[in-house]
């Protein structure tokens, strides 16, 4: 899966599945962005560092991806470090922030939520697209939550990612038409400091147990199924929400 010679944007670059997108991306060629957010840069340094002493090309940029004006800046600093064309998209960016039962949620922590997790696709694809010619692709990042209403206190964050799984349903039909794919992956149990944070040992303990492959995925394995999603291998897949979970759930 060669990259040479494109560029590519990776919203939420910077650490864990993130990470292993920008290394991979790199590694096989492209010239990466690796978008972040944060007053603690030392992730996205460690990242850039990787990049470059393995011999890739990359640049960091700071874009808060849920307000347009940013994601406008995202796309000029790509365009400045790397030209007018950018070929990839792979939205990573997102989060759990909190799980909260329903008598918990108020109404700013649901705008957070579906910001984050979809606003954040919807205009870092219409700030792209334009941008993009044929054989271009955007790959969003979906969950097993989106599938199955995800688990306790995660409501919100299922719903936005239900949401973004019939986004790209709808971006593979329009910017289909144009020749650039839009595909979606939907990981389940992957250890990350997503999980590290909001969820329960005993709870990751028991989902490993119940995947017939007994454990839990790792970044560096999801972030390959987003390169194939990515690359030229890929050209005639359009449309679809890839599982990565080891056989827990199937779609």
């Amino acid at each position: 899966m060669s990259f040479k010679n494109k560029v590519a944007i990776v919203t939420g670059g910077a650490r864990d599945i993130g990470r292993a997108v920008s290394v991979k991306l790199a590694a096989a060629g492209a010239k990466v962005c690796i978008d972040y957010i944060g007053a603690d840069d030392s992730d996205a340094r460690e990242t850039l560092a990787m990049i470059e002493a393995a011999g890739g090309t990359a640049i960091l940029h700071v874009a808060d991806v849920t307000k347009a004006d940013a994601v406008a800046g995202l796309v000029a600093a790509t365009q400045a470090a790397f030209g007018e064309r950018i070929d990839v998209l792979i939205n990573v960016a997102g989060g759990i922030v909190g799980r909260k039962s329903l008598a918990e949620i108020d109404e700013a922590f649901y705008e957070k939520v579906m910001d984050l997790n979809m606003k954040s696709v919807y205009l870092t694809t219409r700030a792209v697209a334009p941008h993009m010619s044929k054989g271009g692709a955007i790959v969003n990042f979906a969950s097993l939550a989106g599938r199955d209403g995800g688990g306790p206190g995660s409501a919100i964050y299922a719903t936005a990612k239900g949401a973004v799984m019939t986004f790209t349903r709808s971006m593979a039909k329009e910017l289909g038409q144009r020749g650039i794919r839009v595909n979606s992956l939907c990981p389940g149990m992957i250890a990350t400091r997503f999980h590290d944070e909001f969820t329960k040992p005993e709870v990751r303990a028991a989902v490993a147990n119940a995947t017939p492959l007994r454990r839990e995925g790792r970044a560096e394995e999801t972030a390959d199924v987003a390169l194939y999603l990515a690359s030229d291998a890929a050209s005639f897949v359009n449309g679809v929400n890839i599982d990565v979970n080891g056989g827990v759930a199937f779609s």
